[in-house]
């Protein structure tokens, strides 16, 4: 209840005390209570300046932080100051009697300064607290009544009215308490004579009470024991000793040498002196005394600025059976010296300031302090090295740093701006301190591919989502500004969108599906890297992809031969010579290079003595002439390979008989069915064109038996009659459209064969047309598309090169 008492009344006194303030030497000065809740208004600055309320959030009114915890915030849109945290004015002013709190506001536009001052006022939050919670006193038995007894000081951290003010002593018939003019301190007075033999030991209790209203109280335990007789006390020659020293006098140092007597003699009028600590100073830290000579020397740090004056309780006591003690103050005086550097304290009006910032901008508001005095406080400021900043002088020891040159983030990001304080000491001290001032960033650089055309090498028969490429583009550019967004703009491919996406963040390229080095051997697209300014810039590179073909497609055999698992014959006759022409194999491998070069090998049966194969021809022709022995049909099994890793292969069966007469030979036909059932007038003409074909072939194959064995075939497609150029190596060339072949006849025969196909070669449904005279042509039925053509050339002739197959795409 006394402690909810307590808080309304200190809570009245802050509405009491908040409302008034004054100008003194034109500054305002604002009071109010320490631990006042957060958020309750101390004054409206904004009134008292004659500030324009409607203005006040425009003009970024605020308080400047300065070197000291920030307690109080300002409302830009009322004017008002607002408690921040809870004030503890003990920890911030001690016991001064006075604490006052120095702040500054600012607005800008134009950019003025004001200044004001809060005077915190103590309340009594602090009780009285004794060093120890129980102290003995040892009192002689022959002590007489109204002798007296020092007792223990309380402490209250409180300012001096709500600091210790008395003391109460607990009930009892051998002592009462008497308490000092001021409070602060007491004496215990004996009553009446101590008999040890009846009594050894007393037992009281010692209360401190503050002047706070209500007041705050501490107890201390106080055990008397009683002692024989040693009936004379020390005395001091004075009861108060002043002593002068320099903050900067080194351990060792005398400072005052104080004395005290004994009339007793022997042991009993021998002193030992030593130093009482007083609740919660630190003199025992500071000074030590000779406990002989009671000469009092510097122990520890001296500091003018933190304590400008010591006191020092000093305890003379004698070496009696009961000794005896008593006391006196030595009030030591320190000396100012110049022995503190400058301090400075920065408060920046804004975190980074823009590259484009002109000349003038205020980046931040430095305060120098020197605790010293005099010159040994006075300082001047100036920055060190060639930085685009500058320091102008505001008020005493108020400084501005303000922009004095261009800035450009891509050079110099951050600047450390180095600030050199120098006092007027003798000899003077300065300090540094380093003010990072980072530079913010503006959208003026687009991203940068570091390459503008990349190659991308694939393989054909990728898994799609695989990773093709990975694009990077740099911006030097921050945050927003740099951060990168992909994606794809222009491209030579008709639905680029179905093959390849990009990541828009990571630049992956991915590839929608598993491309096919026979439909499609390369393509382009563009990636556009745009960042995230305001506004965006862009760039943009080119990707070529070259897809890398894989040895996925077997050698297919042409007709009029089939693949393995057919019935083919070829007969020849029984007195042929060595070489003869028995039947040449045709194949094609949609695969290009190395992958598509062909060879041609009998596989069955083994160890064959009267049939060879050219390895790269495909002809068929005998080693030797037949005899009595051979067989009179040879069942043959070719298998075609490709170069690629591993090969791929197909196989073909001829049965090759041996007949008595060529009168007997005949020639076969073959005809590959046609899956296109529709009739058209372009199949009857090709019916028509067969049939001739066929009367014609059938009747020279008659007429030059005797001397010729003679096949062709060939594949025309298409409305558009091919060009065939004809060159002085004996090559031909075959073109149509925008598509070049390249022919050469065998040098080994008189017949050589050349097929030439561009991919995909021809289909399964195209129609053998046979021409008497050399030439066979090959037409797809399914038309009009030019693309699926297929050529099949036959001609007689005895030089050349050997039979190959070639394709040229331009």
């Amino acid at each position: 209840m006394a402690r909810v008492w307590e808080h309304g009344w200190n809570t009245a006194c802050f509405f009491l005390l908040f409302g008034l303030w004054s100008i003194a030497s034109g500054q305002l000065v604002y009071t109010i209570s320490e631990e006042t809740n957060p958020g309750i208004t101390v004054g409206n600055l904004a009134k008292d300046l004659n500030l324009n309320v409607q203005d006040l959030e425009r003009r970024g009114f605020q308080i400047v932080d300065g070197p000291n915890k920030r307690y109080f915030d300002l409302n830009a849109k009322t004017g008002n100051i607002h408690v921040r945290e809870r004030i503890d004015r003990e920890a911030l002013c001690g016991r001064s009697a006075k604490c006052l709190l120095e702040l500054e506001a600012i607005v800008k536009s134009p950019l003025n300064m004001y200044r004001f001052e809060v005077n915190v006022v103590d309340v009594n939050d602090n009780a009285p607290i004794f060093r120890s919670t129980s102290s003995q006193i040892n009192i002689s038995e022959s002590a007489v009544s109204g002798e007296r007894f020092s007792l223990p000081i309380a402490h209250d951290a409180d300012a001096v009215s709500n600091s210790v003010k008395s003391y109460k002593l607990s009930q009892n018939e051998y002592f009462s308490i008497d308490v000092h003019s001021g409070g602060d301190t007491a004496e215990l007075v004996l009553q009446k004579p101590l008999d040890r033999e009846k009594l050894p030991l007393v037992q009281l209790t010692l209360t401190a009470f503050d002047g706070g209203k209500p007041p705050k109280s501490g107890t201390a335990k106080i055990v008397v024991n009683v002692i024989d007789v040693n009936d004379n006390i020390p005395v001091f020659t004075k009861a108060l000793y002043k002593a002068q020293i320099h903050e900067t006098a080194p351990p060792g140092t005398s400072v005052v040498t104080v004395q005290a007597t004994d009339s007793d003699d022997g042991m009993n009028g021998e002193v030992i002196y030593s130093i009482v600590n007083q609740g919660g100073s630190n003199e025992m830290n500071v000074f030590t005394i000779d406990p002989v000579t009671g000469e009092i020397t510097v122990k520890g740090h001296l500091d003018h600025e933190a304590n400008p004056a010591i006191e020092v309780r000093v305890k003379a006591t004698d070496k009696g059976h009961n000794p005896r003690s008593a006391f006196c103050k030595v009030l030591v005086e320190v000396l100012d010296v110049n022995d503190n550097v400058p301090e400075i304290s920065v408060t920046s009006l804004e975190d980074v300031i823009q590259e484009d910032s002109p000349v003038g901008t205020m980046v931040g508001l430095i305060t120098v302090k020197d605790n010293d005095a005099g010159k040994n406080g006075a300082v001047n400021l100036k920055i060190k090295g060639p930085v685009p900043f500058k320091i102008e002088n505001t008020y005493k020891n108020k400084y501005s740093l303000m922009v004095d040159g261009p800035l450009d983030r891509e050079t110099t990001p951050v600047y450390n701006v180095t600030i050199t304080a120098t006092d007027e000491g003798s000899p003077p001290l300065s300090s540094t301190s380093v003010i990072t001032v980072r530079v913010s960033d503006v959208n003026d650089n687009a991203p940068q591919f570091p390459e503008p055309v990349i190659n991308i090498y694939v393989k054909e028969n990728s898994p799609v989502g695989s990773v093709l490429y990975t694009v990077s583009a740099f911006d030097p550019d921050i945050d927003n500004n740099a951060q990168i967004v992909y994606s794809l703009v222009d491209s030579s491919l008709k639905n680029a969108a179905a093959a390849v996406n990009i990541n828009s963040v990571t630049g992956d390229i991915h590839a929608l599906q598993s491309f096919n080095f026979e439909d499609l051997k390369t393509f382009q697209f563009q990636v556009q890297a745009t960042d995230s300014g305001v506004p965006p810039r862009k760039s943009n590179a080119t990707v070529n992809v070259f897809i890398l073909d894989e040895n996925d497609n077997s050698p297919a055999i042409l007709p009029p031969y089939s693949e393995h698992g057919s019935v083919n014959s070829e007969n020849i006759p029984y007195n042929a010579e060595a070489a003869f022409f028995v039947a040449k194999i045709r194949a094609v491998d949609a695969d290009s290079g190395y992958n598509a070069l062909l060879s041609y090998h009998i596989s069955e049966p083994k160890g064959n003595n009267l049939f060879r194969i050219g390895t790269s021809s495909g002809e068929i022709r005998t080693k030797r002439r037949m005899s009595d022995n051979d067989l009179k049909t040879h069942p043959l099994v070719i298998v075609v390979s490709d170069n690629g890793e591993p090969a791929l292969s197909a196989t073909v069966s001829i049965d090759v008989a041996v007949v008595e007469n060529a009168g007997d030979l005949k020639a076969t036909f073959r005809h590959v069915p046609v899956k296109d059932d529709t009739f058209t007038d372009l199949n009857f003409y090709l019916l028509i064109a067969i049939v001739a074909v066929s009367v014609i072939f059938l009747l020279s194959l008659i007429s030059l038996i005797a001397v010729k064995c003679h096949k062709s075939d060939s594949s025309l497609s298409g409305y558009n009659p091919p060009m065939i150029t004809t060159h002085p190596d004996g090559t031909w060339s075959y073109s149509k459209s925008t598509q070049q072949y390249d022919v050469c006849f065998s040098s080994d025969t008189l017949k050589s064969d050349v097929v030439v196909f561009p991919a995909p070669f021809p289909p399964a449904d195209a129609e053998l047309i046979s021409i008497n005279g050399g030439d066979t042509f090959t037409r797809t039925q399914t038309l009009p598309n030019t693309d699926k053509l297929s050529m099949v050339l036959k001609g007689a002739s005895a030089s050349g090169c050997v039979a190959s197959q070639s394709a040229l795409f331009s």
